[in-house]
């Protein structure tokens, strides 16, 4: 049998001479009868020492060692190592802690010498290396199970094909699995147990046993000690990692993969094999899952989901610049797993029919694929020589020191050692050649499924399958502005893995395989992908279904980046979906971006409240109600579809159906508390609410107006006279307006307005009204009043009554100069005590709202004796003065045009934003945003529109509020 040292040959040049001197001179100090070996083998152990400190440091740990393997034939040498670790056990577990390391090094030291010197092809190595995995780990298990024993917990097994634990078994996975180990890998491995047939003594529960057993198999593999470690253990392609024991009972294992199992975990365990334990459960476990890794039938969404492992890889054009240095060579472009994914994915599709397709092994299988007329024989050729290049790349950058990379260096000195163990003196030729390999393979990979959608992004690949973030994935992650990467990348894992209710199906998992890269898309587009991810994520988890919903943000991809849109930008409307997913149900109505129609809403609302059972059920169904077209509304404006115009009257329509239908169950809750009384009641809306301009989050300004039929009478029940009886129903109306129910808020409600403000009763007799206007009000009461509009009453003759009573309030003849001096004394003094929080107070900024409200209504008070017009309206008003000519035309058009200026920009600000925020640091699109919304082409555009409207504004309110 030939001996290594006869078979080996220089591997390359050598890198680091000195340090090659520093080996030989050591050498040269060894045992007498070993140096001549030593000498003979040195032209191949030179580029060897020169080039990887692992290696040298396993040579001087045991000189001897070094010699026998060198005079040993490297296959017995083997053979013989590999018994001699399936014979650890029964000792001390430290002594055989320490025997597997020992065995550890002298396999590395063997198998990279065969491998460097052109002894061993890659598949003895790779083969090498998982067959002692193989040694090591049922040796290590049968230490543990020994341990187990010992503490009494497992009743000792006769000897047997069921290992030293029956029912108890290890399947590898990955390249484990297929004898295609790399020098430095972790180990996957999977492990299982039938709960029955595990030999426990009594009292022991079979999962506290199995996961503690498991732990101890993997710390007896992969703990540092001084003799180093045997292998890393990753347990972590067992179902579900994040969620299940190290250890998984085989029925809970069937079932998750017939029920949840993804296409990624398929194309692992086409890999898989009974690697150590029982060996016959083992076998019995991977054939009952075949018809989950071999599906026969696959429809057209299952094929798209496999397709999909390869398309989330992002390939760029084949004449892309592939740069060696520091190119990952197993996840990057043109590497290792792009090769492995171009066979897996055709195995998956093509296997389930034809079962000479299954091979584990990667070249094999795609030697198969060719065969069978799937790859043509060129892409065949060039994917088996990249393989093999690549792989053996792979080994000399480990062999370095020994570390779990696939990534070149990037330093040229560093990279020229793997140059040299692989046999290039040049480190120029080197590169060019891995550079060409790249280019090769990541051309190969583009030829497949070409004519599918891409499920990466241009920023790069977006990988979730698995169970561990991919580097290029967190790459692309955070060139898409999303500042935690890993989490992102975690939760749509979790997602895919089934955790929420929308993607527990299989084909709410296939839809979302194809939403997923488009969600991060649309995030990172809004320029706040934080919040914009985020708030999805609070919504997409509480959905209770995610089928239907997913289609439909496939099918329209515009209706989906506007609801993105909405997360980022809109906090109130995203957290409406957050609370209540069901609300975006709305969106699958086709009108759903059309007028409300408040009559139909109306006669629905008074519907659900017929079924109300008492008053806090009528409070959420109202809330129900408004919460629907509250979302609506809202997105109409994010939209644009929505002028502030339509949207302002909509909002205060919605508000008056909310009044309208609580304002009788409030007057019910008062008849019950306090009995019938005779009289009639009406509900006033003031402020934005009555001028019909209100936006998101605008309050309630209200006013109740009661007359009794006898001033003298009291209530039924309970003695109330009036004014307790109809404070009680504005107290229960106030309450049922803005008190949180399980079904969220509705509004603030602010009752401030009325005469006497917090002094006196919280609702008005119709006479005190008449009266205090008549006597008492101050001019802003007044300015108030023209905002005023009767919502809601008992009767139609007490509401026109009370309109009346309003507009004979505003038509008394007052002194226009007095009026005129006491609108600027209150604007003054707003200014001092209120003045504007930046460019952005749309409100309180000279030339904004206040300026043009108080203009409007201080023409229609000293105009309003003479008949001049009244509206509620601040736009209306503006437009019926100028049309009878009450107002000079040129202040009166500066008015109306930043009027709309800034009320289009408040509807959309007060949907995305919590105060007078500084615009300029708001995300680029929401900027963009609102420059359309305020007819500019950017926010500079806007910032000198906005200035230029309020410079004018301004000056229309000094000439109209004259002297």
């Amino acid at each position: 049998m030939t001996r290594l040292i006869d078979r080996i040959a220089p591997c390359g040049p050598v890198h680091d001479p000195k340090a090659a001197e520093r080996a030989r001179t050591w050498l040269g100090a060894q045992a007498p009868e070993d140096q001549a070996v030593f000498e003979q083998a040195w032209p191949a152990l030179e580029p060897v020492f020169g080039a990887s400190s692992y290696l040298t440091s396993l040579a001087r740990r045991d000189p001897a060692r070094l010699a026998a393997l060198l005079q040993a034939n490297p296959e017995a040498r083997f053979e013989d190592l590999l018994a001699r670790t399936e014979g650890i056990g029964g000792a001390d577990p430290a002594v055989a802690k320490a025997g597997l390391r020992t065995l550890k090094a002298e396999a590395h030291l063997l198998i990279a010498l065969a491998d460097l010197a052109g002894a061993w092809d890659l598949d003895a190595v790779t083969g090498a290396l998982a067959r002692f995995g193989d040694a090591a780990l049922q040796a290590a298990l049968r230490v543990a199970a020994q341990e187990e024993t010992a503490a009494g917990r497992l009743i000792p097994p006769p000897h047997g094909e069921h290992g030293p634990v029956p029912g108890y078994f290890c399947i590898a996975m990955g390249k484990h699995g297929a004898y295609e180990l790399n020098y430095s890998s972790d180990i996957d491995i999977s492990v299982f147990y039938e709960p029955d047939d595990l030999p426990l003594a009594e009292g022991v529960e079979s999962q506290a046993f199995c996961v503690r057993l498991t732990h101890r198999l993997a710390d007896l593999m992969q703990d540092r000690t001084a003799d180093g470690y045997v292998f890393r253990v990753d347990l972590r392609l067992r179902p579900d990692p994040g969620s299940t024991p190290p250890a998984v009972p085989v029925p809970a294992a069937l079932d998750y993969y017939e029920s949840v199992g993804q296409n990624w975990e398929r194309a692992a365990f086409i890999k898989a094999r009974a690697c150590a334990g029982d060996l016959p459960r083992a076998q019995a476990f991977l054939t009952e899952l075949i018809p989950f890794v071999w599906r026969k039938n696959l429809d057209f969404a299952a094929i798209a989901d496999i397709h999909s492992i390869k398309r989330q890889i992002h390939v760029h054009k084949v004449d892309d610049r592939l740069t060696a240095k520091g190119m990952d060579l197993k996840l990057g472009r043109g590497g290792i797993r792009e090769i492995e994914f171009y066979v897996q994915t055709q195995q998956l599709i093509l296997g389930g029919r034809h079962p000479d397709l299954r091979n584990r092994r990667t070249l094999e299988a795609l030697e198969a694929l060719r065969a069978a007329g799937h790859v043509a024989d060129k892409a065949c050729a060039e994917l088996t020589t990249a393989y093999h290049e690549l792989r053996a790349v792979e080994h000399r950058i480990q062999m370095l020191a020994d570390e779990q990379t696939h990534r070149l260096p990037e330093s040229d000195n560093e990279r020229k050692r793997v140059a040299a163990l692989y046999g290039h003196r040049l480190l120029r030729s080197f590169d060019a050649q891995i550079e060409r390999t790249l280019k090769t393979v990541n051309g190969r990979y583009g030829e497949l499924f070409p004519d599918e959608e891409p499920l990466s992004s241009k920023f790069g690949s977006l990988i979730f399958t698995g169970v561990e973030d991919d580097p290029e994935t967190l790459s692309t992650l955070a060139r898409m502005g999303f500042s935690n990467p890993p989490r992102v990348s975690q939760t749509i894992r979790g997602w895919h893995h089934g955790h929420i209710a929308a993607t527990r199906t299989e084909r709410g998992r296939e839809l979302f395989t194809r939403l997923a890269p488009r969600l991060l898309d649309a995030a990172q587009a809004t320029g706040s992908a934080d919040a914009a991810f985020n708030r999805f994520a609070d919504f997409f988890s509480r959905l209770s279904t995610g089928v239907q919903l997913q289609s439909l943000f496939l099918a329209q991809p515009a209706l989906f980046e506007l609801v993105v849109q909405v997360m980022a930008y809109a906090p109130r409307l995203a957290s409406t979906l957050a609370r209540r997913p069901a609300a975006i149900d709305a969106m699958l109505d086709g009108g759903f971006f059309h007028a409300i129609d408040m009559a139909q809403e109306r006669a629905a609302l008074a519907r659900s409240l017929e079924e109300a059972d008492g008053f806090e059920a009528a409070m959420d169904v109202v809330r129900r109600a408004h919460r629907e077209q509250t979302f609506r509304v809202g997105v109409q404006v994010m939209s644009g579809s929505a002028s502030a115009e339509t949207a302002g009257a909509a909002f205060a329509d919605l508000a008056d159906l909310c009044i309208q239908a609580l304002g009788p169950v409030a007057l019910a809750e008062a008849q019950r508390l306090g009995g019938a009384f005779p009289g009639q009641v009406a509900v006033v809306a003031l402020g934005k609410c009555g001028s019909r301009e209100m936006s998101a989050g605008s309050d309630l300004d209200l006013m109740t107006l009661y007359r009794a039929d006898d001033p003298a009478a009291v209530s039924a029940a309970k003695g109330w006279g009036a004014e307790l009886f109809y404070g009680r129903f504005t107290q229960r109306l106030i309450a049922a307006l803005s008190t949180p129910t399980g079904e969220g808020e509705l509004y603030e409600v602010d009752m401030q307005l009325r005469p006497s403000g917090t002094k006196g009763p919280v609702a008005v007799s119709y006479a005190a009204f008449e009266d205090y206007y008549e006597r008492e009000a101050e001019t802003w009461e007044l300015m108030a009043l023209t905002r005023a509009r009767v919502v809601w009453s008992t009767s139609e003759g007490f509401a026109q009554d009370a309109a009346r009573a309003i507009e004979t309030a505003l038509r008394r003849r007052r002194d226009r100069a007095r009026t005129a001096a006491d609108v600027r004394e209150m604007r003054e003094l707003m200014e001092r005590e209120r003045p504007p929080k930046g460019l952005w107070d749309l409100k309180l900024s000279p030339g904004g709202l206040v300026d043009i409200e108080f203009a409007a209504q201080f023409l229609q008070l000293a105009h309003a004796a003479d008949g001049g017009p009244l509206s509620c309206n601040t736009a209306e008003a503006l437009a019926r003065l100028e049309a009878v000519g009450l107002a000079p035309e040129k202040p009166i058009a500066a008015l109306r045009a930043a009027w709309r200026l800034e009320q289009d920009l408040t509807q959309l600000m007060k949907l995305a934003l919590t105060g007078a925020e500084d615009i300029a640091q708001e995300p680029k699109g929401f900027r963009l945003l609102l420059a359309k919304a305020g007819g500019a082409r950017d926010l500079k555009a806007l910032r000198a529109k906005l200035e230029r409207a309020r410079t004018a504004a301004r000056a229309a309110y000094e000439a109209v509020v004259d002297r």
